[in-house]
């Protein structure tokens, strides 16, 4: 069991940068990839960012692809997604997700443990 609580969202305007994290507490980060989801207001979940346990592959979507950098601090249990040149339609709810699975994955079915997300509003 992992429990995981995410922080970092807040107001941002179009063109900024915010770097959320999420700590991890009970078992090590280590054991578990990680990713990144996000729910914007009426949509559904989606995918956002993953990486291995590691830390050595990760794996965006297209849509974060070139501006948003996910990492992790096994030593400290933390999780990170540094997410530069915001747009509007990167406003959603931030969520981090522990896998149990080896490989980085997309599909959130394969996401065991999820934090309680964050907010993110890029907005002018």
């Amino acid at each position: 069991q992992v429990y995981l609580v995410e922080s970092g969202g807040r107001l941002e305007q179009p063109g900024g940068s915010l770097r959320l994290s999420c700590a991890a507490s009970g078992r090590t980060v280590s054991s578990y990839t990680m990713g990144w989801f996000r729910q914007a207001p009426g949509k559904e979940r989606e995918f956002v960012a993953s990486i291995s346990r590691s830390g050595g592959s990760t794996y965006y979507a297209d849509s974060a692809k070139g501006r948003f950098t996910i990492s992790r601090s096994n030593a400290q249990n933390m999780l990170y997604l540094q997410m530069n040149g915001l747009k509007p339609e990167d406003t959603a709810v931030y969520y981090c997700a522990a896998a149990l699975g080896v490989r980085i994955t997309s599909t959130s079915d394969e996401y065991a443990y999820w934090g309680q997300g964050t907010q993110v509003t890029v907005s002018s």
